[in-house]
């Protein structure tokens, strides 16, 4: 069968034959019919995501929707190293096979579930943990992920969403969610980030970039003062690390209010949790409640696809051919 196939972390996949997936018990061969590259998919295929070592050589591809045996379009995980999903054919796990609903595009699903799932999980648990949805601030919203983020919380209804990026389409991106954005220039960025919450900080902070990004949402947070009466808690909730992978907390904002910080990803969030709401998601994304942005590449393309998906802007999908 054709494949992309990825040799080595600092390569790019290239479209060759390989082997066909064993019958595995636990597992069917499904047909590829579309899959997104995302973000953690180039990570975990080079071995650069926590979640697993590299395999050399590896077919990327962790999700896709793809067409059964007897007709069925699902959206399903993909079979374990090197068997990943972009491929003609590959593995899907028993376990993780939703149907699709339909009418639902298999190209916005699958560019749509992975970026909007990372940031539907917090704002869940948030409202599962009893919090309204105040306002919410996005630090990484140009990127697909916190522009489906910022719909997100205006689904789920939050007061205010505040969009914080550097790229100017992007923010005209979010903005017409009904986003407040805030650019960042490089000059007296937290100051500008702290004008614009005016003493009201965020009930719930998604965090796409983390780094030198996290430290001016760190130092806006901390000019606001401390709150005599331990005012409205934050929860500041770290998804990505675009910017870097780490970032100096002030010690002066942990004692001056409520704010609590933590992760959302593979291992803090249990996986049949994960598993439980992409479902929902999905009929958000089929019903157009979500808009998801995607350009379409050839799995023949993926050499010129693996690179493009590195830039801000719509989802990379790729389709048979």
């Amino acid at each position: 069968m054709k494949a992309a196939i990825l040799r080595s972390a600092d390569s790019v996949p290239v479209y060759e034959d390989f082997e066909e997936p064993p019958a595995a018990e636990g597992y069917e061969t499904v047909s590829l019919v579309a899959a997104g590259i995302a973000h953690n998919t180039r990570g975990v295929a080079t071995g650069r995501h926590y979640s697993r070592r590299p395999v050399f050589p590896v077919i990327p591809g962790q999700n896709a929707v793809a067409r059964t045996a007897s007709g069925e379009l699902v959206f399903t995980g993909a079979g374990q190293p090197p068997f990943g999903s972009f491929a003609e054919r590959f593995p899907s796990p028993d376990a993780m096979r939703i149907p699709l609903p339909a009418g639902a595009s298999p190209e916005a699903v699958a560019a749509g579930v992975n970026p909007g799932m990372a940031s539907w999980l917090p704002l869940m648990s948030h409202q599962n943990d009893g919090e309204k949805l105040g306002p919410v601030m996005i630090l990484g919203v140009t990127g697909i992920s916190g522009y489906l983020a910022a719909q997100n919380a205006k689904l789920l209804g939050a007061t205010q969403v505040i969009g914080v990026g550097r790229d100017p389409a992007g923010l005209e991106r979010a903005a017409a969610t009904g986003a407040r954005t805030v650019q960042l220039t490089g000059d007296q960025d937290a100051d500008a980030l702290a004008r614009v919450l005016d003493g009201d900080p965020p009930g719930l902070v998604l965090d796409f970039v983390w780094g030198p990004v996290a430290e001016i949402a760190f130092a806006a947070l901390t000019s606001l003062g401390f709150s005599e009466s331990g005012g409205a808690s934050t929860s500041y909730v770290q998804i990505g690390a675009l910017a870097g992978t780490s970032a100096a907390v002030p010690a002066a904002l942990l004692r001056s209010r409520k704010v609590t910080i933590s992760g959302s990803g593979i291992g803090s969030v249990p996986a049949s949790e994960i598993q439980a709401r992409i479902p929902g998601y999905i009929k958000l994304i089929a019903d157009g409640s979500v808009q998801v942005p995607f350009r379409i590449f050839k799995l023949s393309d993926v050499s010129t696809a693996w690179p493009a998906s590195a830039e801000t802007g719509p989802r990379v999908v790729l389709i048979p051919g």
